[in-house]
């Protein structure tokens, strides 16, 4: 029984349980299949790290206080976010990787680095 390769078309010789006429078929198909999901997680990353690059900016000393709009102003998207703690006292800090912010009133956030 003759097999032809899923990607190429090509008559595959070898094995009788190969799939793939060649690996260059055999990655092209299966990065194919995982493209959609790949591409959410690049975009989602993409987001993450820039949202932790906004808190460094404004934080390099490690804690800071700044405006909502200086947050968005940057490209700060605040529905992205890596992790929550909340402290015992019922604070809730929202971190990109090691860089957090804690909502204020009127607007204000601090920038926080995570501590060892």
């Amino acid at each position: 029984m003759e097999k032809n390769c899923p990607e190429c078309g090509e008559k595959i010789i070898g094995r009788i349980d190969k799939i793939f006429c060649s690996d260059q078929c055999r990655n092209t198909y299966n990065n194919r299949q995982n493209r959609a999901s790949t591409n959410l997680i690049r975009k989602i990353n993409s987001k993450l790290q820039k949202n932790r690059r906004i808190l460094a900016k404004l934080a390099p000393e490690g804690k800071t206080t700044v405006h909502k709009d200086i947050l968005l102003k940057e490209g700060f998207d605040l529905n992205y976010f890596t992790n929550i703690y909340r402290t015992k006292a019922g604070t809730t800090y929202y971190y990109c990787y090691e860089m957090g912010y804690l909502p204020l009133e009127n607007n204000f956030y601090v920038v926080v680095r995570k501590q060892d």
